[in-house]
């Protein structure tokens, strides 16, 4: 499942696979209790394909930064807990990305990284970037396609 359908709900612990879209809004289940939610177009909502994290240079999406986060932990769970204390919190997080900008990124933020992360994970949501098609294997694709029209 890609990112670009689990959602982050304002006032709702944890985070939501997006079930389908209705008039007033969506139906979503969250997936720490796989409880049904529904939520209205007032909400506050994001979602995580949309989410970047400010750096010196750039913003850097999510997406890259749990890829991030999986090669330094070899797949597995976060070494540090979302409820460890500021300094631990920012200490793992300079491992992970060295150029976020403290004075933007707060350690609220880093504590949700770290909880979503490991929520993706126990819901077997590994996949965070695309695997990227060659250069060489692009080109031939595309003329195999031209070919049959």
């Amino acid at each position: 499942m890609a990112l670009d359908k689990i959602l982050s709900i304002g006032g709702k612990p944890g985070l939501y696979k997006l079930l389908t879209q209705t008039r007033g809004g969506f139906v979503g289940e969250s997936l720490l209790d796989g409880k049904r939610v529904t939520v209205g177009l007032r909400s506050n909502v994001s979602v995580l394909s949309e989410i970047a994290i400010y750096t010196l240079e750039e913003e850097v999406p999510l997406k890259e930064v749990f890829q991030k986060i999986k090669e330094k932990e070899n797949g597995n769970k976060t070494s540090v807990s979302h409820k460890a204390d500021k300094i631990e919190l920012e200490e793992y997080f300079f491992e992970v990305l060295p150029n976020y900008d403290e004075d933007r990124v707060y350690a609220s933020d880093i504590k949700k990284i770290i909880q979503w992360y490991n929520i993706l994970l126990d819901n077997n949501i590994t996949e965070f970037v695309e695997v990227e098609v060659k250069e060489e294997e692009a080109p031939a694709a595309a003329d195999a396609s031209a070919e049959e029209e």
